[in-house]
Parts: structure tokens; sequence; C-alpha cells
């Protein structure tokens, strides 16, 4: 039995903000020290991202015109996390269903048979899940799964689950939307974790349609998935709930502790099909930063046009933790040819713990 991607949407919110325009709003706003401010700067310099976008209108904006921040200058009294949440219940939904219509298109979501939630930004009961059942008139008895507060690497297991339910029932069809509002966890402190996902982390949502049957048309064949962790890792990346925000942790020596086990991951990866590297064609990487790309390109002797994608992605929405890789699977899959059928594809994401998560998968055009 197989299992096949047969179609990825995204969205984004409308609110398009020039990475310049976050930077000052950050300076501005957050009370920083003039050694911080210089080194926001310089990370934000440092990107390799142009632009994200956000659910929150209010940056760029004058304090006077503020609709989630308090207006004043120095964002006081700034959101708890009943604020925040209120704001995720009311945008993750509009969001989703504008992912999944841009994965189904015209056709209505019938034959659904399973929905995967993913989401490490917010959470409510009953819940995104639920929602999207009335929202895309599925049936009640929709098998439902949510996979929550993973972070970036989070679409890789809802992938995975998707996959086992296909090739165990071959008529069935699953629903994957990931959904992250990042910014509205925006901090106030200058811890310098703070300072660094403050300068990568957007808002987006992608849907993936998985199935078990042969459609006769361009489709990616989920041929196999390896998982590791890198415990020297496990302090450099974090996730959790403080009393005004999600906190991120996010240290500088992550690139390093990819660069320590990315090339033993996609060895692992690659046996299990009894693959070389050389025998890969394409490269879906998750860019959970300029520098995590760059890492991986010096490790595994790959180019940066060969990782192309990745970098288009980071430009233009920052870093969106889950859905992010399937951005980068959705414009790999639109430059699909017919002369790429049976080609492979090497897709990594990485998260907190630290995850190393990578999957391979095949093209089939015909």
């Amino acid at each position: 039995m197989s299992s096949f991607i047969s179609s990825i949407g995204t969205a984004v919110p409308a609110n398009r903000i020039s990475q310049s325009d976050i930077g000052l709003f950050m300076t501005k706003h957050l009370g920083l020290k003039p050694e911080k401010e210089k080194l926001l700067t310089l990370l934000y310099r440092a990107s390799g991202i142009q632009y994200r976008h956000s659910v929150i209108k209010d940056f760029g904006k004058n304090p006077t015109d503020f609709t989630f921040f308090p207006n004043a200058h120095n964002l006081e009294p700034f959101p708890k996390v009943g604020e925040r949440m209120k704001k995720y219940e009311q945008e993750a939904i509009k969001l989703s269903i504008s992912a999944v219509q841009d994965c189904l298109g015209t056709t209505e979501a019938t034959g659904i048979t399973h929905l995967i939630t993913v989401s490490c930004t917010g959470m409510y009961a009953p819940g995104l899940d639920i929602d999207l059942i009335e929202r895309l008139k599925l049936p009640t008895t929709t098998q439902r799964t949510s996979i929550n507060f993973m972070g970036c690497y989070a679409a890789f297991n809802a992938l995975k689950i998707a996959d086992q339910i296909v090739r165990n029932n071959p008529g069935h069809k699953v629903l994957i939307v990931a959904v992250e509002l990042c910014s509205i966890h925006v901090l106030k402190n200058d811890a310098e974790d703070s300072l660094l996902s403050n300068t990568l982390f957007g808002d987006g949502a992608a849907a993936v349609l998985v199935e078990g049957e042969d459609t006769k048309k361009t489709q990616l064949a989920m041929a196999a998935f390896h998982a590791d962790l890198a415990p020297s890792g496990k302090p450099d990346m974090a996730w959790h709930i403080g009393d005004f925000g999600f906190e991120m942790k996010l240290s500088v020596q992550v690139p390093e502790v990819i660069r320590s086990g990315i090339a033993s991951l996609t060895q692992k990866l690659l046996s299990q099909l009894s693959l070389n590297l050389s025998d890969i064609d394409y490269f879906a990487i998750h860019p959970g930063g300029k520098r995590i790309l760059e890492v991986i390109e010096e490790e595994l002797g790959i180019s940066r046009d060969q990782n192309v994608h990745a970098y288009e992605v980071m430009r233009n929405y920052g870093n969106m933790s889950s859905p992010t890789v399937l951005f980068v699977l959705q414009r790999l899959m639109k430059n699909i040819s017919n002369q790429d059928e049976h080609k492979n594809i090497l897709s990594f994401a990485f998260g907190p713990g630290l995850t190393l998560e990578s999957m391979l998968l095949k093209i089939k055009t015909t």
C-alpha cells in the first residue's frame, strides 16, 4: 500500500509587514537599552527575511492606532495569555479555512475521513478541529487528531499519522491543517533568546490532502521517515507558557547542534531505501533560520540553488513554525514537471528536544 500527498494549500494574514518596520516597532516600544538595540538591528539585518505576516495590525503603526497592544508607547499593560488566546481563537480558524480552500480548490471537502490539526501557538476546547468540522461541513463522525505544542517539526508527525491511516485504509482521505500565530506571542524583554525569536517568527497556515489512491495527477509518495534526538541541544530550544505569552527559548547554538546530527540523520533515512545522497534530486528544508540552512548545506555538500525554495519561503514569510516546511513543499510541488517522475525529495524539520525529523518523498506525475 502507498500513501500520497495529493495537494498542499497555504495562507497568510493580510497584514504583510517589512522586516525593517518590525525592527523599528521592537526598538521603539520594547524599552531596549542601546546595546540591545544594536544587537537587535544586527539580527534583523542578518536574518535573510524581508517580510512577515501577522494577524496583528499594530506592527508599523502609531501607538494611537493599536488594536491589540495598549495605545501607549511602552505597550503597558502588556497583553496577558488570556487576551492572546482570545486572539488565537478568533483568527486561527479564518487562516485555517483559507489554507484548506487553497488546498482543495473548488472541490468540496467531501470524502474526508480524518482530520489532523497541528498548532503550538494556541489552544482552546472545543477546539480548532471541531470548528473546522463545522465550517467545512464535514460529517460529525470524522475522526480527529490534534498535535499540539511540538513546534516546527510537528507537520512531520501529522504526515506520519496520515501515512499510517491511508496505508491501512487506502480509500480513506486525511486532511491535515497546521496553523500558527507566532506574532501574538511577542514578549517584552531583552533576553537574547527573546530578541532572536522576535526576529524570525511570523503567522501562517498550511493544509495537506493525503490519500492512499493514485489520482493520475502529480502526487508525492511518502516513502520513508526517520526521527532522532540530539539531547545536547535540549537547553537550546524550548517553548513554555508564561504569564504574558508563550516563551520561546532559542539559542544561537541551535545551528551547531543540527550540524552535529544532520549527516547521521540523512544516512539512516536513506539506508531504509538503499539510497545515497547522490540519489536525491530535490530538497525541502524547514527554514528555521538562515544559519540553519547554511549549516545543512555545508554538512551535506549541497548548494544554495538546490535549497532555493527554503530561502524563498524564509525571505517572504519568515519562520511560521509547523506550516513552514509545508510552504516549502508546496513551492517545490508547483515546479514539478513530467520529467520529474520517480525523482526523490529529501525533507527536514527541527524543533524542541532538540528534535531532528526527516522524510523521503518520491514524485509521481502520471
